[in-house]
């Protein structure tokens, strides 16, 4: 009896599927940049949104937003790359992001323009966005 609760705890533990989102956040200015990765089991999603009112070296520009999300795969154990299609456009945008324990830094491709407009981007210049805990 003792053996059969014990093989019914086990399969139950197994089947549970391991979840976590972490999100991380830069704020430059008047800039906002937010980055949330989630992970089921060895899925992974990412979501990435900016939102950019003009900094005053930023004169005669105007406001703007943009978003990305998709399906991420991991390239290596600290980094991540998004690859998503323009639906306006027959190019990719393709982000990497190099995760560190206290923040990631993100890299864009040049065709990300399609889904940002404007003085926004979602590469963080060197800059870590910080996780939030």
């Amino acid at each position: 009896m003792k053996k059969s609760l014990f093989l019914i705890a086990a399969m139950l533990v197994s089947g549970v599927a391991s979840a976590a989102t972490d999100h991380y956040v830069l704020r430059d200015g008047n800039h906002v940049q937010h980055l949330k990765i989630t992970s089921i089991n060895h899925e992974i999603t990412v979501s990435a949104d900016v939102d950019f009112e003009p900094n005053t070296n930023e004169v005669g520009s105007k406001p703007c937003t943009g978003d990305i999300s998709g399906e991420a795969k991991s390239v290596a154990a600290n980094e991540l790359v998004l690859k998503k299609h323009s639906e306006s456009e027959a190019t990719f945008c393709e982000l990497k992001i190099h995760l560190t324990p206290t923040g990631a830094k993100v890299e864009q491709s040049k065709d990300c323009d399609n889904f940002t407009p404007g003085i926004c981007h979602f590469s963080t210049d060197s800059k870590e966005l910080v996780k939030i805990k």
